[in-house]
């Protein structure tokens, strides 16, 4: 029996997708949702743009997992998966402005206002604990 090369890339990503739902992050997986959450939600947003790249293995999933773990968190927690996702992605990042596209990434929005973002290039040279601390330092300045 063989596996559709769409299928086996469902497969591959779908233990990553997991490290992030598993957190009580829920996927926006197509526009009409991003829509509906992201500028309407009251309070403090965080999102995550998930990608299959090593860094977001290695340093961006593992920091947001550890930042969640501190006493002040987001009120609500989205996740959109680049190069999966396409549609979805591209409309979270329209209210990512003025950052150009970047996966992974992570978005702290307050009221529906972008407050904090760590582009790509901030998450592939750190690691996992330093996106963590800075997530937390961010949620002790916008999240309380």
């Amino acid at each position: 029996m063989s596996m559709s090369f769409e299928r086996y890339m469902l497969d591959m990503v779908q233990p990553m997708r997991d490290q992030l739902t598993g957190l009580g992050i829920q996927e926006l997986r197509t526009p009409e949702e991003v829509a509906q959450k992201l500028p309407s939600s009251q309070g403090t947003t965080l999102v995550v743009v998930n990608s299959v790249c090593g860094c977001a293995a290695g340093q961006a999933r593992p920091g947001v997992a550890q930042a969640l773990q501190h006493d002040v968190t987001p009120d609500h927690l989205y996740t959109v998966f680049a190069g999966q996702d396409k549609e979805a992605t591209a409309k979270a990042r329209e209210y990512f402005a003025p950052y150009p596209p970047s996966s992974p990434s992570i978005a702290l929005m307050k009221d529906g206002e972008l407050v904090h973002f760590i582009e790509r290039h901030q998450i592939e040279n750190r690691s996992a604990e330093d996106i963590a601390a800075d997530l937390s330092a961010a949620f002790d300045r916008h999240c309380r």
